[in-house]
């Protein structure tokens, strides 16, 4: 099954704000379920999972990753 990715910049652990840029970042991978494409983003991000949700009878989970200074909020749901 194929799972849309989208992650979008939070804040910087310096400045505390919100970042500039605040467009969407979006990739597809192919994974069994939603846990399985999170961690291949993870991995392929070299970021660390900070929290994952997957709510019940909703098709969108949502997580957020920190990469280096910065904090992700991150959509997955089937493609």
């Amino acid at each position: 099954m194929q799972y849309t990715i989208e992650a979008r910049e939070l804040t910087s652990e310096y400045t505390h704000r919100p970042a500039f840029d605040g467009a969407a970042r979006r990739m597809v991978i192919d994974a069994i379920d939603a846990d399985e494409a999170i961690t291949q983003y993870v991995r392929a991000s070299e970021a660390e999972l900070v929290s994952f949700t997957s709510p019940g009878r909703s098709r969108e989970s949502i997580a957020t990753v920190k990469k280096e200074d910065s904090v992700f909020l991150v959509r997955v749901y089937e493609a």
